[in-house]
Formats: structure tokens, sequence, C-alpha cells
């Protein structure tokens, strides 16, 4: 489609951190189709959430913070998660009649002249003064490469194609990676599998007593400033380490969650390591991880030499029009919410500069 329409903000994503800044768009004043508009390319309402395993249930989710404005209650504890946040995020999006355009692909955002952006979609092109960029990650599973990797006569995936632990029953796994998706992975896959093998490039650290807030803020400084400083983000979970609760306390216990260090190279039968240890596997996991969903962004050049976007906030350094949400520290359900309020009021200074005010920095 070739059409051109404008609008005031363009918000691309409809996850988390996308309902929440057109929940306060919305709240002050600007109103969808008219002055906003948000473009989301998921079949349905959800974000990623909608995509997760169905063993995923919601009992077992971390750290979900509701969105502005409308509780997640009575949930039921057992059921999948993407069922129950789905049917949330759906509700949320009537409730406040946020009327999201899906499924819509967003190709590139270039510069329009004019002060404007020209965000290019399968939907037409909108001319935008202002992009709240909420994309997230999920659209980007992290594959490392290692030698031998298409020698391999197994199966490989990664956590954002996880069909659930049923699916390898029977089956020597080897799971990569040391985050929460790692673990989970392997006490799931622990009673159907053959053989189970934990591989991580660090030891894993494991955290106990509660995460306050204090030590909550800790972690979110130390992503930020890799955020500030143009390097690309980690997750906020990077910094906090594992939390030590009854479920990893028994994989430990059970030897699920004995730890090897990352394996050398792939072989078409296995993974084998330097100094001669070898592991048979018929399917490799790799629970690796995530980058930020930001191809689309490339013509608007906001990158740093050090391969990250720079961001004061949640606004890009090079260009105070685009804001990103959900991305560095704004990567957790609560930062989501908080990062869209912030954009919003960035957004309604910039929008009331005086016409023919630089809008680069």
């Amino acid at each position: 489609m070739n059409e051109m329409r404008e609008v005031e903000v363009t918000v691309i994503g409809a996850g988390q951190a996308g309902l929440a800044a057109a929940y306060h768009l919305r709240r002050t004043g600007f109103e969808p189709e008219h002055d906003f508009v948000v473009l989301d390319h998921s079949p349905g309402p959800g974000g990623a959430w909608q995509f997760r395993w169905p063993s995923l249930t919601y009992g077992r989710v971390h750290g979900m913070h509701a969105l502005p404005g409308r509780e997640l209650t009575g949930a039921d504890p057992a059921r999948p998660s993407s069922e129950v946040i789905s049917e949330y995020f759906t509700d949320y999006e009537r409730a406040f009649d946020l009327r999201v355009r899906r499924p819509v692909d967003v190709r590139a955002v270039r510069e329009g002249g004019n002060g404007r952006l020209l965000v290019e979609s399968s939907d037409g092109t909108w001319a935008t003064k202002a992009l709240i960029n909420a994309t997230g990650t999920w659209d980007r599973p992290f594959w490392p490469r290692y030698p031998g990797q298409d020698t391999f006569r197994g199966r490989q995936i990664h956590t954002a194609r996880y069909p659930g632990p049923e699916a390898f029953a029977g089956l020597r796994v080897v799971v990569v990676g040391g985050g929460a998706s790692g673990t989970q992975h392997l006490l799931e896959l622990a009673p159907y599998a053959a053989a189970t093998t934990w591989v991580t490039r660090r030891p894993p650290v494991f955290r106990e007593g509660p995460f306050d807030e204090d030590a909550g803020r800790a972690a979110v400084a130390l992503v930020e400033e890799r955020v500030r400083q143009g390097l690309p983000p980690k997750s906020v979970v990077s910094v906090t380490g594992l939390p030590l609760n009854d479920a990893i306390r028994q994989g430990l216990a059970d030897g699920v969650l004995d730890r090897l260090p990352m394996f050398d190279r792939i072989t078409p039968d296995g993974v084998e390591w330097k100094d001669g240890r070898r592991v048979s596997a018929d399917v490799i996991l790799w629970a690796t991880g995530f980058r930020p969903a930001v191809d689309h962004l490339a013509p608007l050049r906001l990158r740093e030499p050090g391969g990250g976007i720079r961001v004061e906030g949640t606004r890009a350094v090079v260009d105070p029009r685009v804001h990103l949400v959900g991305y560095g520290p704004s990567a957790s359900t609560i930062g989501a919410n908080r990062a869209g309020r912030a954009a919003v009021r960035d957004i309604r200074r910039l929008l009331a500069e005086p016409a023919g005010e630089p809008v680069a920095a």
C-alpha cells in the first residue's frame, strides 16, 4: 500500500511497553487513529506472551506486572500464561479503546523532512512527528555459532520455538544458557528426557533472599549505564542472578542443574570439549536469549560504534523524536510501564516546541 497518513505519534508494537505508552497517550488527550496510531505485527493481542510454550503456566510467570490503569485479577495460576495474558491484553485494548492495527509489519523508519519521520509498513506509510518503538526482543532470538554446528544430525531449537517438555520424551538433550529459561527448561525436561546436560559460558549465579527495591534499582542502573554509553543492552536478569527457590534447590540436589562449561565444538552426534570430553545428544536447546528487534530503525543511523543505541531515559540521543520503551533498563514488565509514561511526557514537551526548532541532537 502506498497510502500516506499523518499522525502526531506512532507506536510500533503492542506488547506491555507499547500498550503502556498508548494508555498514557490516550490518558493525556491524544486520540487513537487521529493523533496516534499503534501498529503491531502479531496476529492478536498478547505481545510475546501469546507465543510462549503451553507448559509455562501463569503461576510460574516471573514478575508479570499489571498494565497501568487496569489490574489483572482472578487469573487461574494453572492456565497457560499465553492464554491468561492474551485475554488480559485483549480486554485492556478494548477497555481503553486503543484501536491497535494488526497484523502490520513495519519495514523501515526514515527521515521524512519537515520534522517528520516516515514509518513504512504493510499498512501504508505514516508520517509522524514522534515515534515510540516498543518492539521488544522476541522476534530476534540469539543463536550463537560454534564449529561443526551445521554437521549436527539431531534437532536444534531455540527457546522462541520451545514446544513443551513432552516433545523431548526419550531424547538426550543439551540445554545451552544460564538464564531463567534454561533452568526452567531443564527442570521441565528432566522427567521426560533420556538425559539432560546443562552448559553455560559462565558459572550461574544463584541469588538467595528477597530481591528488594534497592537491589532492583541497582540492577537497573547497571543496564542503564550500558545503554547510556551506546553499548548493546544486557537484560536486567543478567545482573540480578537466578532466584534460589524450592524448585531450583531440588534441581541442584537431584543433579539436574549440574552445570558444565561451554563446549568447544558440535559434532554430528553431540558436543565435545577440548579436553576430549564428549556428550551425545539428539537435541540442542538454545536458551540463549534475544536481541532488541530494531532493524527497522537502521535508516535513522541511531547505533553507536559500540553497537547499541545510546538512550537518555527513553529518548534516542541521536534523534529525540525517537523513544525506545522496553529497551535495556525498561525491558521488564514494570520497567515498560514506567518507560511508556516517561516517553509520553517527553513527547508532549517535544510537540509543544515552536515549529521550526531543530529536532536532532
